[in-house]
């Protein structure tokens, strides 16, 4: 499959149980939703791209959230990869990602991690938002960290 982005498009469990033939060959809507990122790329070039995703890192490291270690990339996953369910105050449990969306994520290790617990920081970032969540082994004990409107 032939990405734009430069996404792993092989190894997307998701995708391949979809019948994703990637974005270009859906012209940017590998799920049947268009993908911000194909979009991003088409209308500004792959150097603007560059420029927007290192926009995100640098807000993401501006969140100083303790613990959280400095990012230096971002890279391109399907939402059904990183749509984690949150506790909400009345109990119940959301989802806030879409499955079918694209986002640019990255997953670092919590720096007060005891070496027993495994915490990980999961960052997404869509157009208009950026997402930081803690969590366990395999996305386990998620805890919304932070949402912000960009």
């Amino acid at each position: 499959m032939k990405t734009l982005c430069g996404a792993d498009c092989t190894n997307c469990g998701y995708g391949k149980e979809n019948g994703c033939n990637g974005c270009v060959a859906t012209n940017g809507c590998p799920f049947g939703k268009k993908c911000f990122i194909y979009d991003y790329i088409k209308t500004g070039g792959i150097n603007a791209y560059e420029q927007f995703k290192q926009t995100l890192i640098n807000e993401f490291n501006g969140l100083s959230i303790s613990g959280m270690p400095k990012i230096t990339e971002l890279y391109a996953m399907s939402g059904a990869s990183v749509n984690l369910a949150y506790p909400m105050p009345n109990g119940e449990y959301t989802k806030l990602l879409d499955d079918k969306n694209m986002y640019l994520c990255n997953q670092i290790e919590c720096e007060f991690d005891d070496g027993t617990s495994g915490r990980c920081f999961g960052l997404v970032a869509g157009m208009d938002f950026l997402l930081v969540a803690e969590y366990g082994e395999n996305g386990s004990d998620a805890e919304l960290v932070t949402y912000k409107r960009r």
